[in-house]
């Protein structure tokens, strides 16, 4: 297998620790070479919350993830980004869009000129991964020819609405809007951007709960389109990580 590079673009802040520290680690230990690009350059950090606990110390990362996490802290390319306008897509073998769900991911999700970058990088062909609320900016980037959404003929999975609505009315006493990042659903969103929901949109079983891990797949999900893999949440980081792997030859 033939080492690429892979670009993960990122918010300044707010970003899943699970869903970019297990593809990070899944990547290059098979040696491939993960770029960052956040939008001027400046060094991202992830959701804080998911690192010490959302609530009583619970609903975090889990502890493997977060080790990845801190690993990945400490290379040159997590701390030294490229600034999204710098982005030649042609200079990537692949592409992979992290989700999160706090604030600070509306920098990512609502950019018009990373969404400009998507694009071209999508009418390339090459393998795309995006996972939870990172299918957000496939859907909202548009085809610069037709004007419809990327995703308007894929088939897709994201963030499901039973999941965004649970963890908001779980905490929203605690935490107010914290889980609702917009005020539609993810899942109404990316729906509202294919050409055919009912065939396209793919929720996957229902899980509150039980994640895959790296050596149980059981609870994890991925609905994979060609060259384009997308998965619901950290839950299932690591089989998501993996089917983006496979694609990378």
């Amino acid at each position: 297998m033939a080492a690429m590079r892979v670009l993960v673009p990122l918010p300044d802040r707010d970003f899943d620790v699970t869903e970019v520290a297990v593809p990070w680690k899944t990547l290059t230990s098979a040696g491939h070479d993960v770029v960052f690009a956040t939008e001027t350059g400046g060094v991202p950090a992830a959701d804080p919350l998911l690192l010490k606990g959302v609530i009583f110390g619970q609903l975090g990362a889990e502890a493997e993830p977060k080790a990845f996490y801190d690993e990945l802290r400490r290379t040159a390319g997590f701390e030294k980004p490229i600034p999204w306008p710098s982005i030649d897509p042609a200079d990537y073998g692949a592409l992979l869009l992290p989700g999160g769900h706090a604030p600070g991911m509306r920098q990512y999700l609502a950019s018009e000129a990373l969404q400009s970058k998507v694009a071209a990088f999508w009418k390339l062909g090459r393998p795309v991964g995006a996972i939870c609320h990172g299918v957000l900016v496939l859907a909202r980037a548009k085809d610069p020819e037709t004007g419809k959404s990327l995703l308007h003929e894929s088939r897709t999975t994201c963030l499901p609405k039973y999941m965004e609505r649970t963890a908001y009315l779980s905490t929203a006493w605690k935490l107010g809007r914290y889980y609702r990042t917009y005020p539609a659903y993810v899942e109404d969103e990316v729906r509202g951007a294919l050409r055919d929901p009912a065939r396209q949109f793919v929720r996957g079983p229902v899980h509150l709960f039980s994640k895959g891990t790296a050596r149980d797949d059981r609870a994890a999900f991925t609905v994979e389109d060609g060259r384009y893999v997308s998965a619901r949440w950290p839950g299932d980081a690591y089989l998501f990580a993996r089917k983006l792997l496979s694609r990378l030859v």
